[in-house]
């Protein structure tokens, strides 16, 4: 069990809700659901019951059809799970609830009975096939999980004074100098090639080998392939197809998807629904075009345009490398910045996973412009868009430490009018501010 910061969660949910509402633990297949839950449950209260509905028995399904009577549901349950709870001071599991949508549509009787609390893990679980015919209970609120971002990453490997170090920096606006900034980009460049999933994580604090690590995560992307060929419905060939091709979509100049480079035919009709599935599944992190730059971003938002990046940087690490080559040797050469690929959608992908961990919707803007003493305008890009304080919040990712801003100076330009934020310029160096331009190192992303 690795340090989460969906416990902390949890914690706050417990003592606010007070019995008021479950809780519904959303997120992607392996990212650590389950665990979390059972290990709140067994710290936090005096006694827990577990049911994983991917193996639960026919009778215990059954029972729900009770959900009218209290009395009987609670008798048969603990029949058929051969264990009695202490009321007000237990919390019962749905765990995989998505198999079994309607435990999940009896919580709103079972939180108004009052007698436990009640915590549901799910993947898929928003997705329309598993929800359609069921009633979404109002007494049920929604934590979202990622894989372990940098900051737990860093406690998984023993590392609790980095993050402090970082957060106080970006707060002063102060460099960390260049011995400690070097330290840490290592420990990201490491993070960014293991990822966050936890049993990837749990490979690399093992000590295991790089190859041993790069076969949990590609057992991983085939879990989820296999996920979405069963589940996904009619969407769920195409949804694999998307996800297969989302390395080679990234490698792209400007990283916008493009359905042509999968099907010469296809259209935006025909593949919305396994985009959106993929996006519900928690399987990618969708950026989309805002056709204003205005703070209320998702109002302007271009669903014809859009980029997707994998929910994992590691993830995609693993749909890259060549199975061909020595894998020990190619993840080692990415730590240490010597592989010979294309590294910005890696750093780009990266900060999109940084930025969605702590809260961020993404957008990025597509712009034409003509500058002056150009005769026709050319087309630029910020990579992402947000908003602090009300207003504009631009961000562009460099995968060098290069200072160049030319986009940032065009958009400024164009949008002279509008009321901005600072703007970021994320790259492999240390901390700096120039020409109003706060030059950020990629480990402090997750801070905007």
């Amino acid at each position: 069990m690795f340090k989460r910061k969906a416990y902390s969660s949890l914690k706050a949910w417990k003592e606010e809700s007070a019995g008021a509402t479950a809780i519904l633990i959303e997120g992607a297949r392996r990212v650590g659901k389950s665990t979390v839950a059972l290990e709140f449950a067994k710290a936090e209260y005096e006694d827990h019951l577990l049911i994983d509905f991917s193996t639960a028995e026919q009778a215990v399904r059954d029972n729900f059809e009770n959900i009218g009577n209290m009395d009987a549901f609670f008798r048969n349950l603990f029949i058929l799970t051969g264990k009695t709870l202490k009321e007000r001071r237990s919390v019962i599991i749905f765990d995989e609830v998505q198999f079994f949508p309607k435990a999940r549509q009896a919580i709103k009787h079972l939180v108004k009975d009052g007698r436990f609390d009640y915590i549901e893990t799910g993947s898929l679980a928003s997705a329309r096939k598993n929800v359609q015919d069921i009633l979404i209970p109002s007494e049920e609120e929604c934590l979202t999980m990622h894989p372990l971002d940098f900051e737990e990453f860093l406690w998984a490997v023993g590392n609790h004074a980095t993050m402090e170090a970082i957060r106080d920096a970006f707060a002063q606006r102060k460099p960390l100098g260049s011995g400690i900034h070097r330290k840490i980009m290592q420990e990201l460049r490491t993070y960014m090639a293991v990822g966050g999933m936890p049993q990837a994580v749990a490979s690399y604090v093992a000590g295991n080998s790089y190859q041993d690590i790069d076969r949990v995560k590609k057992e991983i992307l085939r879990l989820y392939v296999n996920d979405l060929r069963q589940h996904g419905g009619k969407d769920g060939d195409r949804a694999v197809t998307v996800f297969k091709s989302l390395p080679a979509q990234l490698m792209n100049r400007n990283s916008v998807f493009r359905l042509s480079a999968i099907d010469g035919r296809a259209r935006t009709r025909s593949y919305g629904g396994a985009i959106d599935l993929l996006q519900e599944a928690m399987l990618v992190n969708r950026c989309s075009n805002v056709t204003n730059p205005d703070p209320a971003l998702a109002m302007y938002a271009d669903r014809s345009r859009f980029k997707l990046f994998m929910a994992d940087t590691g993830l995609l690490v693993s749909s890259i490398l060549d199975n061909g080559g020595d894998t020990d040797q190619m993840y080692r050469s990415l730590i240490i910045d010597k592989l010979g690929i294309n590294q910005g959608m890696i750093f780009e992908n990266l900060v999109a996973q940084m930025l969605r961990a702590h809260g961020h919707e993404l957008y990025y803007h597509a712009f034409e412009h003509c500058p002056e003493g150009n005769a026709v305008s050319k087309q630029y890009e910020v990579d992402f868009l947000t908003v602090r304080d009300r207003r504009l919040c631009p961000i562009e990712v460099k995968s060098s430490g290069y200072k160049s801003h030319k986009s940032f100076d065009y958009f400024r330009e164009k949008y002279h009018q509008l009321k901005m934020n600072e703007r970021f310029i994320v790259y492999t160096r240390d901390l700096a501010f120039e020409d109003g331009i706060l030059y950020m190192p990629v480990y402090m992303a997750g801070l905007i």
